[in-house]
């Protein structure tokens, strides 16, 4: 009988957890851009699985473009550039190290965002932004109802800059933080967190509303960097950011 590799555990489905330890060795450099994966015969010896569940672990590799099938050959490892579909796995942001590199991706595209949704907002992306703002400070502030006003709040915003891209990038991210926000729902007293944390987005819908670029921009920045540091994640500064540039 296949022994089971201690590095697959026993979380189930198996696929899933093959294809993320495959993701992880792609990512730390242990299987290289234009190298093939071992055959489904070797993985399923490594990882002590059926060939079925090494197959359907590939074809999730594929399906995020991280591997790329080649007929009669094998599967091989797609350059970063070259991949046709982003994937983040969750598991791998318990990572404090990954946590940041997120947390500063997203405050350099929703800085930019909040900055172009405030040149290009008009009544209505306003109105849906303000809408998610009061769900946050209203009745659902205690429950988890907030923190999806929360993430709508950064899904209009995206919205208001009237580029799709823009949108789709960042509601991508934003389901990626979820777990981030009851991270610190858990471990920040409540009551201060959630006074703290909607006076950031009002800060954030009032210089919108005001269609000031600069002022959004910056009171996205802020609070990006302060949701960061309420999961214990602090974003170096770069030169040139200071307020009196």
């Amino acid at each position: 009988m296949r022994q089971r590799s201690p590095s697959i555990g026993t979380v189930v489905p198996l696929p899933n957890r093959v294809a993320a330890l495959l993701s992880t060795e792609i990512e730390r450099g242990k299987l290289n851009p234009g190298c093939r994966l071992p055959t489904e015969q070797q993985l399923a010896d490594r990882f002590g699985v059926s060939r079925n569940v090494v197959r359907e672990a590939i074809a999730q590799l594929r399906a995020d473009g991280i591997v790329e099938a080649r007929q009669g050959v094998g599967a091989f490892v797609m350059a970063p550039e070259q991949r046709s579909a982003i994937r983040i796995d969750r598991e791998a942001l318990q990572d404090s190290s990954n946590m940041e590199r997120l947390f500063e991706l997203r405050r350099i595209l929703e800085t930019e965002a909040a900055a172009l949704a405030a040149a290009r907002r008009n009544e209505s992306h306003l109105a849906s932004i303000k809408a998610a703002l009061d769900r946050m400070g209203g009745e659902e502030r205690w429950e988890d109802g907030s923190i999806d006003a929360d993430l709508l709040f950064h899904r209009e915003i995206a919205r208001a800059t009237g580029n799709d891209y823009i949108h789709t990038f960042i509601s991508f991210i934003c389901e990626q933080i979820r777990r981030s926000i009851h991270y610190a729902r858990m471990t920040n007293p409540l009551h201060d967190l959630v006074e703290v944390n909607v006076g950031e987005h009002a800060r954030i819908y009032d210089a919108l509303l005001a269609g000031d670029p600069r002022a959004a921009g910056e009171a996205m920045r802020a609070h990006i960097t302060c949701a960061a540091e309420r999961v214990g994640v602090g974003l170096p500064e770069v030169c040139g950011n200071e307020s009196g540039e």
